[in-house]
């Protein structure tokens, strides 16, 4: 029962690799195969010397096409070996193999006369041995390792004869009956083939190339074909002539075979500059700033602009282009190269420490300084004073003080900056903390007085910007002092 389910196993292995080869678009052959059979074992080593006389043997053998290197391939052989007096042993052997071509266009030419090729693959041999002195013993199976080589004459594109030598290497030792463990048994078969080459011959989509040769089996009914099969391309761009609109000039396919020359997706057709690289809203021409005009139309090609100054910008949008506007990013005015003058007073913003206050040039654009104000805080700073060592401002300081209310009133775009200073008597550090109390009390008896505390800034300098000589009772009374600063 083993044995008959291994051999139907081994016919099945052969006729689903046989129908395999008939469901593919890929040459196939069948040959006859016609030579000897040798044997190397226990009682005698006969391989390539005939010594017992000459066994002939038989085979069908079926081989697939996979590809200029490959083919598969699988036979059946009969035959039988001579044990001399000892024995003889019929053999019927399926072989299952992959051929390596030398005519595959790398070593010899697909097409050559003459094809030489190797071979190996897996076996089953079925035996039947018959001892000369004994019983015949039942059939059996080995499985063994076909190995080869052979050399094919390819007569005609249907007809070849072939030269081979198939060496089987058993995995077994009781082909000759005797299992001694010294030799594996082995054999050897030497052959003439014919054999004849055919295909299915299909030819699916009906342009007269059968599909073994079809390098497009699935082309539309009526179009041209060429040796291949394939659709005819005329300018050779990879779009068959049904399909480009312009099937004279090589093109792409995003523009069904039209040409797009500069490679910027218009094509030429519908692009100004077919050979710059371009956009499309500039049709097609070089637009290296992006702005909608076209770079040999644009007179400042690299930066953004407008087309009513030839492409170059006006980035503040005051009429005046930034190659000629002192103040590019701030709207200004033509008299002033471009550049503001918020207030009106002449003086451009950028040189104008009051920009929104009409001022004059001599107080760098804010408004001028009466001389009587000049004068009232020049007496301040020597007629503010406070008592020894403390921030209470003296009764005769008031006068002046009150003067300084008065102008704070009369002028309401003017700030204050209140200034503290001592002199250089005592510790530096006590210096500083009493100038920035005495200036604070200032600022608070002008709070009092109605100013806005908003328009008022005190700061404490300390004994740091002397004004006089600190080594003399005058200087150092000049040094003590308070200023007032007008800010706007």
């Amino acid at each position: 029962m083993i044995m008959k389910k291994r051999f139907l196993v081994s016919i099945l292995m052969l006729f689903v690799t046989t129908v395999q080869a008939q469901n593919k678009e890929n040459d196939l052959s069948i040959g006859l195969q016609f030579g000897t059979i040798e044997y190397a074992g226990e009682f005698q080593q006969e391989i390539f010397s005939f010594k017992p006389g000459i066994h002939p043997s038989v085979g069908l053998n079926i081989a697939k096409y996979y590809n200029p290197s490959f083919d598969f391939r699988a036979n059946l052989r009969y035959g039988m070996i001579d044990g001399g007096n000892m024995f003889s042993t019929t053999i019927f052997d399926i072989n299952v193999l992959v051929d390596y071509k030398f005519a595959n266009g790398y070593i010899l030419k697909e097409n050559s006369i003459i094809a030489p090729y190797l071979f190996l693959g897996i076996g089953d041999a079925i035996t039947k041995l018959t001892p000369k002195n004994g019983p015949t013993e039942e059939a059996f199976t080995t499985f063994n390792f076909p190995l080869g080589a052979g050399l094919k004459f390819n007569v005609t594109p249907k007809f070849s004869v072939s030269l081979e030598s198939q060496y089987n290497y058993a995995f077994s030792d009781d082909l000759d009956g005797n299992i001694s463990g010294k030799y594996d048994d082995s054999f050897l078969y030497n052959s003439i083939g014919l054999h004849y080459n055919f295909s299915m011959g299909k030819d699916t989509d009906g342009d007269g190339v059968k599909d073994k040769n079809d390098k497009c089996p699935n082309t539309p009914k009526n179009v041209k074909v060429d040796a291949n099969g394939c659709a005819i391309d005329t300018d050779k761009d990879g779009i068959a002539d049904y399909l480009d609109t312009c099937p004279k000039v090589a093109g792409v396919k995003m523009f069904s075979g039209c040409p797009d020359s500069d490679n910027d997706g218009i094509k030429d057709s519908e692009d100004e500059c077919p050979n710059l690289a371009g956009v499309k809203s500039a049709n097609g021409c070089p637009d290296a700033d992006g702005d909608g005009i076209k770079d040999s139309k644009d007179a400042c090609p690299k930066v953004a602009g407008l087309d009513k100054y030839n492409g170059c910008p006006d980035t503040d949008g005051d009429g005046i282009i930034d190659s000629k506007d002192a103040c590019p990013k701030v709207a200004g005015l033509d008299k002033y190269n471009g550049c503001p003058d918020t207030d009106g007073d002449g003086i451009t913003d950028a040189n104008d420490k009051c920009p929104t206050i009409k001022g004059v040039a001599s107080n760098n654009g804010c408004p001028e300084i009466k001389q009587a104000t000049k004068d009232v805080f020049k007496k301040a700073l020597k007629g503010i004073k406070f008592q020894s060592g403390r921030d209470i401002i003296k009764s005769s300081s008031f006068r002046i003080l009150n003067n300084v209310a008065s102008i704070m009133k009369e002028n309401p775009t003017y700030k204050l900056d209140i200034n503290g200073h001592t002199d250089s008597s005592g510790d530096d550090a006590k210096n500083m903390t009493l100038s920035k109390k005495r200036a604070e009390a200032v600022k608070m008896y002008l709070v009092k007085k109605g100013i806005s505390n908003d328009r008022l800034k005190s700061f404490g300098f300390g004994e740091t910007k002397p004004k006089a000589d600190n080594t003399t009772s005058v200087g150092r009374a000049e040094n003590r002092r308070v200023e007032f600063v007008v800010k706007f």
